[in-house]
Order: C-alpha cells, then sequence, then structure tokens
C-alpha cells in the first residue's frame, strides 16, 4: 500500500498508513513561479512552459528486474564464447548482460531515473461530461505540447467497451479548434492510440486491481503518477475513492482525485462527504473543481486589479456602490429535470461558481500568488459575509409561454420533476461583506434559466460625482451619470468601461460610450477552455484554482440556514414566462438597496 508523503518533502516517503501516495508537483516559490507567468496576455508562452512541471521522486523504491519480450523489448542474449578456457572474457559477457537487466525496468523498458509517466483515469467514461468535456480538453492539452511524453489516459465506468469502442466514442466529440490545425488528423490518431478502456463497478476492488494492472503496464516501471477524475455521481465518490485506493493508487509517485461538484447539499451533508473523503485521502490529493473558476476572465480578476493602479485604489467602498454577479441561461432543464430537482439554483450556481467569483473579486491583496495565500485571503472574505436573510432572497421558477406560435414548457412539464415542485429555477439575492473595505456595499447576485439571454458577467457600479457640474446635461437619470466596469465572462469574453463623454459638436452634450477591451478583436489566439486549464493544474499539482475544505465548510456555512428555511416554510417561487426576464421580485430587490439591474439596458457593440 502506498504511503503519504507531504507538500514540501517529496523526496521522503513516510511509513503513514494513509493508502494514497501525496505529493505537491512545486514548492511556494515555483507555485508563485508558475502563476506569474500564467499571468500574462499571451497563453501560448503559458502552454509551452507547462512542458517542463512533471518532475517526481524515484529513490524510495526499488523496482522489480525482469524482461518481457511481449512488451517489445528484445531478451538480452550471449554470443557464443569460441575459447571455453577464456574466462575473463566470459565474465566480461555475463557483467554487460547484469547491467542491461539493471537498466530495465519491471516491464523491460529503459529506466531513466528522472523519467516519469502520468496516467488519467476518467471514472464515469462513458457519461456526458466525459464525452463532451474531459476528454476533448486532454485532446487539446495534448496538442499543445502540454502533456508529458509518457502518459496514458484510461477511460473507467460500468458500461462494456473495448479500447477500440472508446477511441470511436471520444473521436466523435474531438475537435480542430486550436490555432495548428494543419496536422490535426494526425494529432488526432496520435492520441486516440493513448486512450484505452476498462470495465468494472466503482465500488469494486478487484475491478480497480484489474485497472492497476494495465496501468503498471503502460507505466512501464517508470515513475508513476495518477490522476482519476470522478465524472460519477456524488453518492458513488466514496467508494470509488476506497477502491482506488486500496487497489490502484500510485506506488512511487503521486495519486491525485478531481471531485466534481455538487459537494454536498448542505453544511452537514458536505462536512460528511469530506470526512469520507479524507479517509483515504489527504486534503492535498482531494481537487474539487469549480470550472468557473478555470475561465479567462475569472482567472484575470487578480490581475486587472492587482496590476493596474488606476484599479485597486478604486476597489473599496469610498468608490464602489454596488457589485452584481450575473448568470442566465436561455434554456431550462431539458430532461436533466430529476438532477436539478434535487439541488435548484441557488446550490447549482450562486453557493459555488458565483460566491467563489465574488470571494476572487473582493478578497484582499494576498502575501503571495502561492496557491495556499491566495486561498487563505478567499476564506477570510467568506467567513467577514453577513448571514443571508429571507427578506434579503427571491426565488422564482419558469413557467409554459408561447411566443411567435411557439410553446415553451413549464420546468414542472419535464417528466423527470414532480407536478408539485418547488424547486427554484431563478433566484436572486443581496449579500453583503462586513469589513472595513466592504462595509455597507451590496454584493447582488442573480441566477436563472429558461431567461431571454444567456451569459454570465460581473458588474461594478461606481458611486456618483460630488457635485457633478455637468447635471444639467445629464438630467435626472443618475444611474446613466455614473462609471460602470463589466466583465463579461462568456460568451463573447470582454472588459468595458462605461464613461460619459461629450459628442463631437459645437453643442455640449454627453454620451455614455464604452472603453472596450473585446478578447476576440484583441487577441488572434483561442481562448483555452477551463476544464484544458484545470485538468493542466491538477497535472502539475497547482491548486489555486481548486476548492479547499475550509472554503467549502465557510461557502455552505453561508447558504445553509437560508436554504432550510425557503424549504421547512415551502416558500413558493414567483412564477415567470419561460424566455423573459425574470421574476418581478428581483428588481424590488434591487430597488431596496438603490441599484438597478445593468444588464437590463442595451449595452452597445455587444
Amino acid at each position: 500500500m502506498a504511503t503519504l508523503y507531504s507538500t514540501h518533502s517529496r523526496l521522503h516517503l513516510s511509513s503513514q498508513t494513509s493508502s494514497f501516495s501525496s505529493s505537491s508537483s512545486s514548492s511556494s516559490s515555483s507555485s508563485s513561479s508558475l502563476f506569474l507567468q500564467r499571468l500574462t496576455f499571451s497563453s501560448s508562452k503559458r502552454f509551452l512552459d507547462a512542458k517542463v512541471s512533471l518532475k517526481s521522486q524515484h529513490d524510495s523504491h526499488q523496482i522489480p528486474l525482469k524482461t518481457h519480450q511481449q512488451h517489445g523489448v528484445a531478451a538480452a542474449s550471449v554470443a557464443p564464447v569460441e575459447n571455453d578456457t577464456d574466462n575473463k572474457g566470459l565474465k566480461d559477457k555475463l557483467s554487460s548482460v547484469t547491467s542491461l537487466k539493471e537498466s530495465l525496468g519491471e516491464f523491460g523498458f529503459k529506466k531513466d531515473e528522472n523519467e516519469s509517466t502520468v496516467s488519467v483515469t476518467v471514472v464515469g467514461a462513458s457519461g456526458d461530461l466525459a464525452k463532451k468535456k474531459i476528454f476533448p480538453a486532454l485532446f487539446a492539452l495534448y496538442y499543445e505540447g502540454c502533456l508529458p511524453k509518457n502518459f496514458t489516459i484510461y477511460g473507467y465506468a460500468r458500461s462494456k467497451m473495448t479500447d477500440a469502442d472508446l477511441r470511436n466514442m471520444v473521436s466523435k466529440t474531438l475537435t480542430c479548434r486550436i490555432d495548428k490545425r494543419e496536422n490535426c488528423n494526425e494529432k488526432m490518431d496520435e492520441f486516440l492510440k493513448r486512450c484505452f478502456y476498462h470495465s468494472g463497478q466503482y465500488d469494486s476492488q478487484e475491478n480497480f486491481a484489474a485497472l492497476d494492472k494495465k496501468l503498471k503496464e503502460h507505466e512501464g516501471g517508470r515513475i508513476s503518477n495518477r490522476l482519476y477524475y470522478l465524472s460519477i455521481p456524488p453518492n458513488i465518490f466514496i467508494d470509488a475513492v476506497k477502491c482506488a485506493s486500496l487497489s490502484a493508487s500510485s506506488g512511487n509517485g503521486w495519486t491525485r482525485v478531481i471531485v466534481e461538484k455538487p459537494f454536498g447539499r448542505d453544511s452537514e451533508s458536505s462536512a460528511a462527504l469530506t470526512k469520507s473523503l479524507k479517509q483515504y485521502l489527504t486534503e492535498d490529493q482531494i481537487f474539487r473543481i469549480d470550472h468557473y473558476l478555470g475561465k479567462e476572465l475569472v482567472e484575470n480578476l487578480s490581475v486587472l486589479r492587482f496590476s493596474n493602479l488606476i484599479f485597486e485604489p478604486l476597489w473599496t467602498r469610498q468608490y464602489i456602490r454596488n457589485v452584481q454577479l450575473i448568470f442566465a441561461e436561455d434554456f431550462g432543464t431539458e430532461g436533466r429535470g430529476g438532477y436539478f430537482d434535487n439541488y435548484g439554483i441557488i446550490r447549482d450556481i450562486m453557493q459555488n461558481h458565483l460566491l467563489q467569483i465574488l470571494a476572487l473579486f473582493a478578497m484582499e491583496t494576498p502575501v503571495s500568488l502561492d496557491a495556499e495565500d491566495i486561498r487563505n485571503e478567499k476564506v477570510k472574505v467568506l467567513r467577514s459575509m453577513r448571514p443571508i436573510r429571507l427578506e434579503d432572497v427571491v426565488i422564482g421558477q419558469y413557467k409554459s409561454h408561447t411566443r411567435g406560435g411557439v410553446t415553451y414548457p413549464a420546468y414542472t412539464d419535464d417528466k423527470t420533476v414532480p407536478n408539485d415542485s418547488l424547486t427554484p429555477t431563478f433566484a436572486a439575492a443581496a449579500l453583503f461583506i462586513d469589513n472595513a473595505r466592504w462595509d455597507g456595499v451590496p454584493f447582488l447576485m442573480k441566477a436563472g434559466k429558461a431567461l431571454h439571454n444567456k451569459g454570465a458577467e460581473i458588474r461594478v457600479q461606481f458611486r456618483h460625482v460630488p457635485g457633478n457640474l455637468y447635471n444639467r446635461n445629464i438630467g435626472t437619470d443618475l444611474d446613466r451619470a455614473t462609471n460602470e466596469l463589466v466583465i463579461r465572462v462568456q460568451p463573447d469574453e470582454a472588459i468595458y468601461l462605461k464613461i460619459n463623454n461629450k459628442v463631437p459638436g459645437l453643442g455640449m452634450r454627453l454620451d455614455r460610450s464604452k472603453l472596450n477591451l473585446h478578447y476576440a478583436a484583441r487577441y488572434s489566439t483561442e481562448i483555452p477552455d477551463a476544464y484544458e486549464r484545470l485538468l493542466l493544474d491538477a497535472i502539475e499539482g497547482e491548486r489555486r484554482l481548486f476548492i479547499r475544505s475550509d472554503e467549502l465548510d465557510a461557502a455552505w456555512s453561508l447558504f445553509t440556514p437560508v436554504l432550510k428555511e425557503l424549504e421547512e416554510k415551502r416558500i413558493i417561487p414567483e412564477y415567470y414566462p419561460y424566455g423573459s426576464r425574470g421574476p418581478v421580485g428581483a428588481h424590488y430587490l434591487a430597488a431596496r438597496y438603490n441599484v438597478r439591474w445593468g444588464d437590463l439596458g442595451v449595452d452597445i457593440d455587444q
């Protein structure tokens, strides 16, 4: 059974009884260096730098010496000795054979003390997430040269498939969206040759032991680093982790596990999940993924604020009137109602995606760019937040609506949803951070399905100019006179600042204009998918964009009381038509804090 070793002592294995071997891929200083490399506007250098990050420990385990012709390595042989009395010559030849054997690994591969291999096992490989996101992201990393020379990808699921079946399934979702398109098909073929499949139950140690045997064959005696991506329902997380821990962990490298949300339904279930995971993993081995943290514009938040002098002094209650975090989808549950009905929009979007963005936006300057320093500051923000009151929350549920001769279904028309369901498909909330920087500033969240548009954005509305000389030129609409910074996370990524400007001409007429950084127009490089960035970070051991257990506890502590109150009192959601702007109650909530939702107007050049 593999032993545990700490983040800062990768070359010193301990004799602890934990089932997984654990390590970080770099020290604090190297992590900071990596983050500094990434926080540039040149994505290509980031991918090139990533290729050299996979050093691992080696000297702690002896590997049996064997040679196997079935692995493509010729067996060593000795040429006949013409002179039987030449013992010295015979000894020399035998010595050369011994040296050859000693240089070969367990499966007959040439060993290199600094050489390692990475095996990525997608648990739940036959599911939609794996097909649509994980395998395409791995292919993009391979195409860009970000995966190590020695890597293997395994799909693991209950479905009965062969390697060829998996490759055929995966090939249908791979795209040549990358800049260097000229040899994409060739790269696809090479990538698919690295993909294999193993069928097994998620709670079977025997099946995972068989997987372990296959992984060792591909690892060929090298230092083995293993990454498991749990693309499975949360109710079977623990079974899969237990079996992988006891039967398929790395014996001489690191083992890491990516866990998909939801991380429980409330504080109690989340704490129970974390406790169960930590029976088999250390905190450093658990990578809780929130793919929104891998979005380009979310990652750019700290760069925008901490590397631009014009913004950092304004990031305070003295200048900011309110902050809005808005998430909208223009479609309903569409067959996923059974899953969604158990969680609702608050758990699905607000408690994780939007709250994580809020913490990044509002945090104090970290001590360094090290992952732990950044996450420490995020936790401070979450712990400083005021408990959410029921009167500061509005919930809604979309109803059937006919538009243009087309009838759109209600949420409860979904066959997987109970007819009397009160699960919200829309929610708006006002949150407050009780610290010196943000005291009194409302942070308004809004998230919903079946709305009039699709997008995610952060809107920062600044205060009015005191004693504005041009008030009479602006009129009575003071909201139009304030500056607004908009960070459009998706789609069509952009950062723009709304300013007041004089319209050219002899008169004095003011206009609201935008200073616009439109990513598609400014940068020719395609923006990587969030899963690409997060998978690469997990392979490299970079934890900055993953959620730590105390972050998770603080987030659930904030939302659990109001969620329980909504459910215990069976608060009836406000119904809104499919394709509308959502419940009217959301506008009353904003008006209570003298705020107008920024996404209601029409922005030019969208």
